[in-house]
């Protein structure tokens, strides 16, 4: 499996010898169905969600950002010093307020609600208005908004392709095209090394995905089948044990119960919004229900815990599919 660090490493390098992307601006580029044209390299630009931030501080761009917000988990280790130059709006929901308060010349977004038109927070045409270019994550565009919730349903599978995508718009946008590319291969390089330990498998195990709940007593949002959380099942050569094809659905435990996971993954958060949101609550809860505690997954301990962050379609899916991996091998599952 390729190492993360020697990646990092090897960006720094792109970054020490000068090496640079040949973005020709104008630059336009044809976001979620928007045309968007760039004059010049963005100086001040705002993240809106972890993912954009992330993918912003591994192609080496935090001295671009004048502030990041919604962060359900803490900042990858390995990126923590150069986050630590960028100010934080809020782990939770930004007003439109606070952001333009950064005066900011991009503004690019992980999920449509903080930006588009749903969004309690902005839609693109606010940013328009002020001559401030916006970006949206194409994984998230690719949802079909038919399922009376903001965050849709996916008809297929969900892969690194969009998120690939991603990755190279905003590396060609700041101009930095060999580093979005040195990125893209070293997650490449990881998905082949997890196909490969996992792809033999005789044994197709059956995946739930529990991002969190609001009580014990209420529905748990779980990872839909065709979602992020689908495609790290699929990866690690099983399948996610939910049928619904919305990308968030709200399952109550009786149904849960139907499905007999062979493995359950609980979401580690940071956010704190729920008690529920805590890895060690959701497993305290597996095993003290009546009912819950009665399956074969639970009795046996294959309970896996992973970062929540991964279960959204972002760089953190991979990371994720390999926290689990880990532990599959542990259980000898794999």
């Amino acid at each position: 499996m390729v190492n993360v660090k020697q990646a990092l490493w090897g960006l720094g390098l792109l970054s020490l010898s000068g090496m640079a992307g040949a973005t020709q601006y104008p630059l336009t580029l044809e976001n979620c169905g928007t045309k968007v044209v760039f004059e010049k390299s963005p100086q001040r630009m705002v993240a809106l969600g972890q993912n954009t931030a992330e993918i912003m501080l591994l192609l080496g761009l935090q001295d671009k950002m004048v502030a990041s917000a919604f962060w359900p988990t803490k900042v990858l280790p390995e990126l923590a010093g150069k986050n630590e130059k960028v100010p934080v709006l809020t782990v939770e929901i930004p007003t439109l307020e606070s952001i333009l308060a950064r005066q900011p010349d991009f503004v690019a977004a992980q999920l449509p609600l903080l930006l588009g038109p749903d969004s309690k927070v902005a839609k693109r045409e606010d940013f328009a208005a002020v001559g401030i270019n916006s970006y949206l994550s194409p994984g998230v565009c690719a949802t079909k908004k038919n399922t009376g919730d903001i965050y849709g349903s996916r008809s297929q599978l969900w892969d690194m392709t969009l998120l690939y995508k991603e990755i190279e718009d905003l590396a060609t946008i700041f101009d930095v095209e060999d580093r979005g590319a040195a990125l893209v291969n070293d997650f490449r390089q990881r998905e082949n090394a997890l196909r490969t330990t996992f792809g033999h498998s005789k044994r197709d195990l059956s995946f739930v995905f529990w991002f969190s709940s609001a009580s014990p007593s209420s529905d748990a949002y779980l990872g839909g089948k065709n979602s992020a959380s689908g495609f790290i099942a699929s990866v690690l050569g099983g399948h996610n044990a939910i049928s619904s094809d919305s990308e968030w659905p709200t399952v109550g435990w009786e149904s849960i119960i139907a499905t007999n996971p062979d493995v359950i993954v609980v979401s580690s958060l940071d956010r704190n919004r729920w008690a529920l949101d805590s890895a060690e609550e959701k497993i305290k809860f597996l095993k003290s229900d009546p009912a819950v505690s009665q399956l074969e997954a639970v009795k046996k301990g294959h309970i896996v815990v992973m970062d929540g962050q991964a279960m959204n379609p972002t760089i953190r899916t991979i990371y994720g599919a390999e926290q689990v991996a880990a532990q599959l091998e542990k259980l000898g599952l794999n």
